[in-house]
C-alpha cells in the first residue's frame, strides 16, 4: 500500500530541473486523438474514410459513375498511405521503448545470435524428420500392400494354373488353393468363371461376406489378367469405402485357348490391417476414394485430419478399379504410426548386437538422443547465463536510474534492492536513508486520508440501503433508527410493501461490527427483498434465506433476524424470530392495565455453516401470529438497546425498555423514539457506544384507516 502520487509536486519537479516530460502510454485515447487530429495523415485517414463510407452507401443505391469510381480508387490509395504511416510510426514507437534500455540490448543482441540460429536448426531438423517420418511410414505401407496383393495375385494363379490342367476339377484346384492362402489370409474367397462354350463348371470357394461373388467376366480386363484394389462402399459408414485386393487371372488350356477367370479376394479387413500393423508398424485409418483432383485433397485432408500429431499421422495414395467398368480412381489411406515403430523395422539391417543385448540400430539412436538432449541442456545453460550476466550488468544501474525517477515525480516509497557491496550497494543504501524519513510522513498522511475517505464512502452507501423518508402505511405509525458504533455497521432494517395491503418488517444484526458486517447486510437486503414477493409466510421466507446465506457467509459469523408481516386488511401480524432479540408488544397503553408483553418465538441464528445446522434451523423456527388493536405499540431493536452499558458496565437491559414502552406508549411513535434514546442517553453518559443500536417502532393508529385503505 503505497502512497499515491502527487501531480502537482511532479509537474513542478519537473519544471524546476528542466527535465523532459515522459511521453504519453502508447494508445491511450489522447494520444490517439492527437494522432488522428493533429497531424495530416490522420486526418487524411479520417477524410478517406469517410468517402469510402460514403461511396459504400451509393453503391448500395446502383452503380457507380466513371468519376465517383476513380474518386473511391483515390481514397483507398490515401487509406493505404496513411495506415502504413500509422505503422511506421507504431514501429518506430515500439522500438525505441523496447530498445531504450541497456539490459534489453543486450538480451535482444544474445538473442539473435545465439537463440535464434539455435531455434531455426531446430525447426530444420523437426522438419526433415517430420518429412522423412512421413515417407518412410508411406512406403513401409505401400510395401507391405504389395506384398499383400502379390500373395493373393501369387494364390489366384496357382489356382489358374490348376484348373488349366485338370479343367473337370475347377471346385478341387480352387478348394485347395483356397486352404493354402487361407493360412496366411482367412478372408480369402476365390471363384471360378467359365468360359463361354468351355466345359468347365463354375466353382467358388470360401466365405465372399464382403461382396456377392462375380458372375459374369468385365470385358476391361487385360489378356495377362488383373491384380491390385477395388473400391467396395461401407453400408454402415456412408461415405466410407473397403478397399479389397482382388487378383483376376485367366485360365488356359495350353499356350492359346482361355477356359475362365479365377479371381481370388481378400478384403483388407482388421484381421489384414493388423498383420500390416505388425510388419510394418503402421495403423490404417479412413479411406475415401475420388476421381477429382480437388476431391481427392479434401478425401487426403479427411483422412489425417483426426487426432493429428506431428510424428504419428501420415497419408498414402492407392490405385484402385471400379470392378464394373475399370475406371481408375485414386484412394487416400490415412495412416497413423509410432516413431519408435517405424524405426524398428528400419533398423533390423543393422539388427547384429553391438554391447550386450543392444543393437547396432539402438546404440546409433541412443547416441542421437544423448548428443540432442546436450546441445539443448548447453543451449539452455547458454541462455541462463547470458541473461544472468546481462542483468548483473546493467540492474544496479537501472535500479538507480528508477529510484531518480520515482524521487523526482514526488514518490518517496521506492526503495532500490542492495545485492552487492560495492560502490553502487553503497550508493543504493544511502539512497534509501535519504528518501525513508520522507516517505513515512507522506506514508502516514496518505492512509490516514484514504481510510477515512474509504469509511466515509462506506457508511454513505450503508446508509443508503436503509429506508428514506417517511413510510407511507395507512393505520399505521412507523418510525425507525439506526446508529452504527463504528463508521460502519453490522445491523439492518427494512419494510417490505406485499401483495394484498400487507407490510413486511425486518430486522436483523450480523455479528461483529465494521465493513465485513455491513457487506453481509447488503447481501441480506437483497436476498430478502427478493424472497419477500414469492413468500407470503415469515417461516418459509426465513428458511430459504438461510439455506442461501448459510452458502455465502463466513464460517465465524452468523446472522440474528426478525420478520413480521402485517396484514391490514385482517389486522394481524404474523412473526417469526431466528436468534433475534425478543418483539415488545404493548396493548391499550395509557391505561392503568397497560403491560408489555415480550415476545419470545423459539428459532435459531441463521448463516452457520456446520454440519445439520440447516435442518436444525427449520424445526426450531417457529412462526407466531398476534391480533392487532388501535393504540397497539410493537417494538423491535438489536441487542445494541439492551445492551447499552454505562460507565460501571451495566446494561439498560429489557426490563428498563420494557417499562419505558409502558409508561409512555401512549405518545406517538416519534416522540415515543426520542423518549427511549434520551433514557438510553442518560443511562450511558460519557462510556462508549460499543455496539450497533437499531430500533423500529409501530403504533397501530386506527382500524378504520385500514378499512379505508382496503376500500380504495
Amino acid at each position: 500500500m503505497g502512497t499515491p502520487r502527487v501531480p502537482e509536486r511532479a509537474e513542478a519537479s519537473r519544471r524546476r530541473t528542466g527535465a523532459p516530460a515522459l511521453p504519453p502510454a502508447a494508445g491511450s485515447p489522447p494520444a490517439a486523438r492527437a494522432l488522428l487530429l493533429g497531424s495530416w495523415p490522420g486526418r487524411l485517414f479520417l477524410v478517406a474514410a469517410a468517402v469510402k463510407l460514403l461511396i459504400a452507401a451509393i453503391r448500395l443505391v446502383g452503380e457507380l459513375p466513371r468519376a465517383i469510381q476513380m474518386v473511391s480508387s483515390a481514397a483507398t490509395i490515401v487509406l493505404v498511405l496513411s495506415v502504413g504511416y500509422f505503422v511506421y510510426r507504431l514501429f518506430v514507437l515500439a522500438k525505441r521503448r523496447l530498445l531504450w534500455r541497456v539490459r534489453r540490448k543486450l538480451i535482444l543482441s544474445y538473442i539473435f545470435i545465439g537463440v535464434v540460429p539455435a531455434l531455426l536448426i531446430a525447426a530444420f531438423f523437426l522438419v526433415g524428420a517430420f518429412t522423412v517420418s512421413l515417407t518412410v511410414s508411406a512406403y513401409l505401407f505401400k510395401d507391405g500392400y504389395d506384398k499383400v496383393v502379390d500373395d493373393v495375385k501369387q494364390v489366384a494363379q496357382s489356382a489358374a494354373t490348376d484348373i488349366g490342367r485338370e479343367p473337370m476339377k475347377a471346385q478341387d484346384n480352387l478348394d485347395r488353393a483356397q486352404l493354402t492362402g487361407q493360412q496366411q489370409y482367412r478372408g480369402l474367397s476365390i471363384v471360378f468363371i467359365p468360359a463361354p462354350k468351355s466345359e468347365a463348371h463354375a466353382a467358388r470357394t470360401g466365405r465372399w461376406e464382403h461382396v456377392t461373388p462375380p458372375g459374369t467376366a468385365p470385358g476391361w480386363i487385360p489378356a495377362e489378367g488383373f491384380w491390385g484394389a477395388i473400391p467396395l462402399p461401407m453400408p454402415d459408414r456412408p461415405g466410407e469405402v473397403e478397399l479389397v485386393v482382388r487378383a483376376a487371372i485367366p485360365a488356359r488350356v495350353g499356350r492359346g485357348g482361355r477356359m475362365g477367370l479365377v479371381i481370388a479376394d481378400v478384403p483388407l479387413a482388421r484381421e489384414v490391417l493388423d498383420g500390416l500393423h505388425e510388419r510394418t508398424g503402421v495403423k490404417v485409418g479412413t479411406v475415401s476414394v475420388s476421381n477429382e483432383p480437388d476431391s481427392i485433397l479434401a478425401a487426403s485432408q479427411r483422412a489425417s485430419s483426426s487426432n493429428f500429431t506431428l510424428f504419428g499421422n501420415s497419408l498414402a495414395f492407392l490405385d484402385c478399379q471400379d470392378w464394373a467398368n475399370g475406371k481408375v480412381s485414386r484412394a487416400s489411406v490415412g495412416l497413423t504410426y509410432r516413431l519408435g515403430e517405424v524405426y524398428d523395422r528400419l533398423s533390423k539391417a543393422q539388427s547384429v548386437q553391438v554391447t550386450g543385448k543392444r543393437t547396432l540400430g539402438e546404440v546409433f539412436l541412443g547416441a542421437l538422443i544423448f548428443v540432442a538432449v546436450l546441445f539443448l541442456i548447453i543451449e539452455i545453460a547458454a541462455l541462463v547465463m547470458g541473461l544472468t550476466l546481462a542483468r548483473s550488468i546493467t540492474s544496479a544501474i537501472h535500479e538507480l536510474f528508477t529510484g531518480t525517477e520515482r524521487v523526482r515525480l514526488g514518490d518517496f516509497t521506492h526503495r532500490i534492492s542492495v545485492h552487492t557491496r560495492d560502490q553502487l550497494g553503497e550508493l543504493a543504501s544511502s539512497f534509501n536513508e535519504m528518501t525513508g524519513s520522507i516517505e513515512g510522513l507522506l506514508q502516514t498522511a496518505a492512509d490516514k486520508k484514504r481510510m477515512e475517505e474509504e469509511l466515509r464512502i462506506a457508511r454513505q452507501i450503508q446508509m443508503s440501503l436503509l429506508p428514506r423518508g417517511p413510510l407511507d402505511a395507512p393505520g399505521l405509525g412507523i418510525t425507525a433508527l439506526c446508529v452504527p458504533a463504528r463508521e460502519v455497521g453490522g445491523d439492518y432494517y427494512d419494510f417490505f410493501p406485499l401483495p394484498g395491503e400487507r407490510l413486511g418488517v425486518l430486522i436483523a444484526d450480523v455479528a461483529g461490527k465494521g465493513t465485513s458486517a455491513a457487506l453481509y447486510m447488503a447481501e441480506l437486503k437483497g436476498v430478502v427483498l427478493a424472497l419477500s414477493q414469492r413468500y407470503d409466510s415469515p417461516r418459509e421466507l426465513l428458511i430459504e434465506v438461510n439455506h442461501i446465506i448459510s452458502e455465502n457467509l463466513d464460517s465465524r459469523s452468523f446472522i440474528t433476524v426478525t420478520y413480521a408481516v402485517i396484514d391490514r386488511n385482517r389486522g394481524t401480524m404474523a412473526y417469526c424470530r431466528a436468534g433475534h432479540t425478543p418483539i415488545i408488544h404493548l396493548t391499550e397503553p395509557g391505561s392503568g392495565a397497560a403491560r408489555a408483553r415480550v415476545l419470545t418465538p423459539s428459532g435459531m441464528v441463521l448463516g452457520l455453516r456446520i454440519d445439520g445446522a440447516e435442518e436444525k434451523f427449520a424445526a426450531l423456527l417457529e412462526e407466531d401470529r398476534i391480533d392487532l388493536r388501535v393504540g397497539d405499540v410493537i417494538v423491535l431493536y438489536t441487542d445494541g438497546i439492551t445492551e447499552a452499558m454505562n460507565e460501571d458496565s451495566d446494561l439498560f437491559g429489557e426490563a428498563r425498555l420494557s417499562r419505558i414502552v409502558e409508561e409512555h406508549g401512549h405518545l406517538d411513535s416519534g416522540e415515543l423514539r426520542e423518549r427511549i434514546l434520551r433514557e438510553i442517553e442518560a443511562f450511558v453518559g460519557t462510556a462508549d457506544q460499543h455496539d450497533d443500536m437499531t430500533m423500529i417502532l409501530l403504533k397501530v393508529e386506527h382500524v378504520a384507516a385500514m378499512a379505508e385503505a382496503v376500500a380504495v
